[in-house]
């Protein structure tokens, strides 16, 4: 789509009056970016109901072809933010003037790599190191016998991740590795993004765009920026964002546990009414939240600190106590604050803590920041704390609805983190908030996070497999509503586990009243304590592998969602001796056939 700036009067013969008004009021007040995203988007939109390749994506050049090189951005995504950057990477590229395509890695075919002249790779990283499910192949393709010399292509990498995980963006530092061993040429420096990168990364593209000006200025550029895959899509228009999010509503927050559970897990409604948001199945809401009011005052005190001082955090002004209130984290540990508070305080205990890395990972991992200041304190500024203290950001959860169900509300299904540790009570920073701290009409900013690798089947006789133990039942829900108001005519089977029956079992009645309907077809059951032997929903698999293998030949898709670090794995496992004894195959095999459900997108995982 192309607008010229020098008329005002609609393209008759493409769009009526109205038409051409409500898509110039619409791209009103966007930057050159945004008007390039729109045009590209606007193009896949053409090809995917034409069923044909708009005439600007046509025009693409072949990648390699002539003389004229190609940026090929790709992108490996668990949430979202990984594929956020490459999309603004190639709005870059298309105002430099450079061709450019964005892809998604689970979209693209390795063997391609010796054919590319430029790639710009960004990257999550989750789990113990793990890729995300869409960059898996390519990841191990990489590391493998089968991956080409490239010895002609440059090549740069963005990993993102989060420095309280030991892994810290270990996949982006792999792809880097193994790029560059194979001959590949860096651009320009590994990024390695912590949970507050946006300045970081814009500094990263401009440096990325500066060094890419002599190799694209070469040759004549037709300036085409193509889309392919889940990046044509999976793009969704929200008004509302992780940076503008709408103030939300809380309706209802109901413990959904048994008075003498061991987990304290909340049911909670959240109305969206006159905000135009939109989501669907899978799809994750991202919650912004307010640290606890008595965790901010203590850490106040604990340090002797003045709360009414004025800090200045980014660009504004304004007390320590709303500083830490609402806009820096304080329940997760990581290095930077302890390197930082260590040089601020002169902590010699802490300075002997850092030499053993290990160690310090430990202690970490077990200790929010109150916890540091009470073990370690010191003399330190207000300003300096909130200069150790990085920015809060905000906490994604499974959506538990359907919008075809509940139109202009959204459900959560919330594990309150609330535990005793070294004398004090502590709670998590979005949890305690949700389940405690806000009150019913009480505000909360929210905003949709699209997760298109975690989808329904597009055609509603598909059967599908849900694997969901805990807070992980909360997406199945979603797809159960979804299901129900469809009609589909697909089979349904949950796998569910929790401690106890009488306890914990989530949505109890619900479930129930599908299967009574015919809804769902089977539900298994893993109540881990309710025997002398611990049975998880792995061991309910196994237990049923010869029908999980016949669903599965049938064309089931199955669905993971919750524990990344334990579950997921082990349920893999489960599923991958279920294809070895009930398929006849050998491991090999069985780990092929995994992985081509995986592309096939039959195989999908939602885990954190």
């Amino acid at each position: 789509m192309s607008q010229d700036s020098n008329s005002n009067s609609a393209p008759g013969a493409v769009l009526n009056e109205q038409q051409w008004n409500a898509i110039t009021q619409a791209i009103a007040g966007l930057n050159r970016d945004q008007l390039t995203w729109v045009s590209g988007y606007a193009a896949g939109m053409a090809a995917a109901q034409g069923g044909s390749i708009a005439p600007a994506l046509q025009s693409a050049p072949a990648v390699g072809a002539g003389d004229a090189p190609t940026l090929t951005i790709l992108y490996g995504s668990q949430t979202g933010n990984a594929k956020g950057l490459a999309a603004q990477c190639q709005a870059k590229a298309e105002e430099a003037g450079f061709n450019s395509k964005l892809v998604s890695m689970a979209d693209y075919k390795p063997r391609n790599l010796k054919s590319e002249t430029h790639v710009a790779v960004f990257v999550s990283t989750h789990g113990e190191g793990d890729a995300p499910d869409d960059a898996i192949e390519l990841h191990e393709f990489l590391a493998g016998k089968k991956a080409p010399k490239l010895a002609n292509t440059k090549y740069a990498v963005v990993g993102l991740g989060d420095s309280s995980y030991e892994f810290f963006c270990q996949t982006g530092k792999d792809f880097d590795e193994r790029l560059g061993k194979l001959g590949g040429k860096a651009i320009i420096e590994r990024l390695d993004c912590d949970v507050d990168y946006e300045a970081e990364a814009q500094a990263w593209l401009a440096k990325l765009i500066e060094s890419l000006k002599e190799d694209f200025s070469a040759a004549p550029q037709t300036a085409v920026a193509a889309q392919t895959g889940a990046a044509v899509q999976g793009v969704a228009a929200q008004t509302y964002t992780k940076k503008a999010p709408f103030k939300a509503t809380l309706i209802e927050s109901q413990k959904i546990t048994g008075r003498d559970s061991i987990k304290d897990i909340r049911h909670i409604e959240i109305s969206l009414e006159d905000s135009g948001i939109t989501y669907q199945p899978g799809d994750a809401l991202g919650v912004w939240f307010k640290n606890a009011p008595s965790l901010v005052s203590e850490l106040i005190s604990i340090l002797s600190l003045n709360g009414d001082a004025e800090v200045t955090v980014g660009d504004a002004t304004m007390s320590l106590t709303d500083a830490l209130t609402s806009k820096l984290e304080l329940t997760l540990s990581y290095p930077n604050f302890i390197k930082s508070y260590q040089a601020a305080t002169g902590s010699e205990t802490l300075a002997t803590l850092m030499e053993d890395k290990a160690q310090l990972r430990t202690y970490m991992a077990e200790r929010q920041i109150i916890d540091i200041a009470r073990d370690h304190p010191g003399k330190i500024s207000e300003q300096q704390l909130v200069e150790a203290l990085r920015p809060l950001t905000p906490r994604l959860y499974s959506i538990a609805s359907s919008q075809a169900e509940v139109e202009e509300e959204v459900h959560l299904t919330v594990a309150h983190v609330d535990y005793e540790a070294f004398g004090h009570r502590h709670q998590g920073g979005a949890s305690g908030f949700l389940c405690e701290y806000l009150e019913e009409n009480g505000e909360v900013d929210v905003f949709v996070e699209n997760n298109d690798n975690f989808r329904l089947p597009a055609d509603p006789n598909t059967p599908v497999i849900m694997v969901g133990p805990g807070t992980g039942i909360a997406p199945f829900r979603s797809f159960m509503q979804e299901r129900d108001v469809q009609g589909a005519e697909g089979k349904n089977w949950l796998f569910f586990g929790n401690p106890h029956f009488t306890q914990d079992f989530l949505y109890q009645v619900e479930w129930q009243g599908y299967v009574k309907e015919g809804l769902l077809d089977k539900i298994t059951l893993a109540f881990s304590r309710d025997q002398e032997e611990k049975v998880y929903v792995q061991h309910r698999l196994l237990e049923h592998g010869k029908e999980v293998y016949e669903w599965l030949e049938q064309g089931a898709h199955f669905y993971v969602c919750g524990d990344a670090m334990h579950m997921a794995k082990d349920v893999e496992n489960a599923l991958i001796t279920i294809v070895q004894e009930h398929g006849g195959k050998s491991e090999a095999d069985a780990k092929a056939y995994i992985v081509e459900l995986r592309k096939a997108k039959r195989y999908q995982k939602d885990v954190y």
